[in-house]
């Protein structure tokens, strides 16, 4: 599904030329569940920018279901990143005023949907998540993990291709944490969803079908994960 060939990436500043990425080589086939791991400025998240097509200035081939997405124009680039790929983040980037069903629905609304047109999948979403009972309440009435699912189910909308989670549980307890994981692995089990998962947790890692370590803008290591 997703080729990265020879990628390198260069921050150019008056001062100095900063090498953050290295001759990466990446391939992920479809129903996969890759960690990430490196620890803070190892590179994973220009690597996880370059995944989710947000940073397109790099030397190398990115393919993806064998074609070169990055040559496109910006705005067909914009609208593929929307129906591709699907966002978690660590803080979960909800909007306050706006409902959990709001919230869930924006991407919908981006893509074209009507109002009338998004009730059936905005409620199969937060279903699949196990929150369609807060779909009238706000963020902030929720705890740390009833907000990741919201974000989770956002991520989902769409039918992305893959999800990129950037530190899902960077931001919540031990026992959430897990409850959060434990949501990843059914999704990518039974929806066959295709996740990237970014992390500097070593007990994330288990929850994945396979490592990718990354260091000094390096991969390190790449294997199979078989504690699942």
């Amino acid at each position: 599904m997703i080729e990265l060939i020879n990628i390198n990436k260069y921050y150019r500043t008056e001062e100095e030329n900063l090498h953050v990425l290295k001759d990466i080589n990446l391939s992920a086939d479809a129903g996969e569940m890759i960690a990430i791991m490196g620890p803070s400025g190892s590179g994973k998240s220009t690597l996880i920018n370059t995944l989710g097509f947000i940073d397109t200035k790099f030397d190398g081939q990115y393919l993806f279901e064998g074609e070169n997405l990055i040559t496109t124009s910006d705005d067909r680039l914009s609208k593929v990143r929307n129906q591709i790929v699907g966002f978690v983040f660590q803080d979960f980037s909800l909007i306050d005023n706006y409902t959990v069903y709001e919230n869930v629905e924006l991407p919908l609304l981006y893509n074209g949907y009507s109002f009338n047109e998004t009730k059936e999948k905005v409620m199969a979403a937060l279903d699949k998540v196990g929150i369609a009972d807060k779909a009238e309440k706000h963020p902030k009435q929720l705890s740390g993990g009833q907000q990741q699912r919201v974000a989770i189910a956002r991520a989902l909308i769409n039918q992305p291709k893959f999800i990129i989670a950037d530190e899902p549980t960077g931001a919540l307890d031990t026992h959430t944490s897990a409850e959060i994981m434990k949501l990843f692995q059914e999704l990518n089990r039974k929806e066959k969803a295709t996740i990237f998962m970014v992390t500097h947790d070593p007990e994330v890692v288990p929850y994945c079908t396979r490592l990718v370590s990354i260091r000094d803008g390096a991969i390190i290591e790449d294997k199979a994960v078989d504690d699942r």
